[in-house]
Formats: structure tokens, C-alpha cells, sequence
């Protein structure tokens, strides 16, 4: 039971890889850069129910960002979608009440506002005020909205939806057996 366990998380968190990529690949005109609308991070929401979906978007985060070709994208990226996706399946442990579904939705959107902004201003220099601190938090902003925008009108109705589905719940338990 162990083996066929494990051989089902593996191909769910590489199905998960492939699906975060393939959308953002798809989207590809609204996915990168300063302003940005990522579809594919509404699948953030997934470890908030089971955890191991952690790695799946994680590596499809590094897919995604090797399109741009940039170490930075792909480094620091990654680094920011495993630390939301803590958070996120954080909150998951905790239960699924009003409180810990906003809370989950949270953390990629905070992780992403710093360090993508950081990212951006500091490492391509885009600087859009005298100020790199102004410049930051103008990037830090915008990068947080559009976080905002996927996963609270995306991202939350799936998270509060999903659970009422037979098919979703009975997925979840077995990929969470032991």
C-alpha cells in the first residue's frame, strides 16, 4: 500500500507541475513581468488541503520561470512559492474555517509582493521613482495586487468550493494517507 501511496503523490504533484506551468505558458502575456496576472497561481490554494502539493508547485513555478531564461526568476521564484505554499498548507492544518482559507490565500500574496518586488527592483533595476525604497514598494504593490486579484476571486471560491465535491474530498484522502 506504501508504494502505490507514493507512486500517486509523485504523479499529483507532477501533474500539479505541469498544470501551473502549462498556465502560465499559456497566459504567458499576463504571467510575467512587473504587472502581473498569474492564472496558474490559484493552484497555490492546493496545499492548504494536501500538502505534498507543495513540491508539485514548486517545481511547476520553476518551469514557468524558465521561459524567462532568468536565474533570478528561477531562484527566487521558486524560493517564494515554497515559502507561501508553507504558509498556505500551514493554515490547511489548522482547519478550514473562514479565518485559516483568507489567511492560506494570504501567504503567496505576501511572499510574492516581497520578494518579487525585491526582485524586480533590485535585480532588473526597474525602478519607477527616484527613490529604489519608493521604486520597491511600487513594485512590491503591483506584483501584490495581481497575487491579490488570483487568489481572492480565484483562488478562494475554489478553496471554499472544492471540499463539497466527492470526487475532490476522496482524492484528497488518499493522497494524504500514510
Amino acid at each position: 500500500m506504501q508504494k502505490k501511496n507514493t507512486t500517486l503523490r509523485l504523479a499529483y504533484m507532477a501533474i500539479l507541475a505541469a498544470a501551473y506551468a502549462a498556465l502560465t505558458f499559456v497566459l504567458a502575456p499576463i504571467s510575467y513581468g512587473p504587472i502581473q496576472y498569474r492564472v496558474s497561481e490559484a493552484l497555490t490554494i492546493m496545499p492548504f488541503f494536501i500538502p505534498c502539493s507543495i513540491w508539485g508547485l514548486w517545481l511547476g513555478c520553476i518551469l514557468a520561470n524558465l521561459y524567462t531564461g532568468s536565474v533570478l526568476d528561477i531562484l527566487f521564484g521558486g524560493l517564494a512559492t515554497l515559502m507561501a505554499e508553507i504558509g498556505t498548507a500551514y493554515f490547511g492544518k489548522k482547519g478550514n474555517t473562514v479565518k485559516n482559507r483568507l489567511l492560506g490565500c494570504l501567504m503567496p500574496v505576501l511572499f510574492n509582493a516581497v520578494i518579487i518586488g525585491s526582485v524586480l527592483t533590485w535585480g532588473y533595476q526597474i525602478q519607477e521613482f527616484e527613490s529604489p525604497l519608493k521604486s520597491y514598494a511600487f513594485n512590491a504593490l503591483t506584483v501584490g495586487l495581481g497575487e491579490a486579484g488570483v487568489l481572492y476571486l480565484i483562488g478562494y471560491p475554489l478553496l471554499k468550493h472544492l471540499p463539497k465535491f466527492k470526487f475532490f474530498r476522496e482524492l484528497v484522502e488518499k493522497i494524504n494517507r500514510k
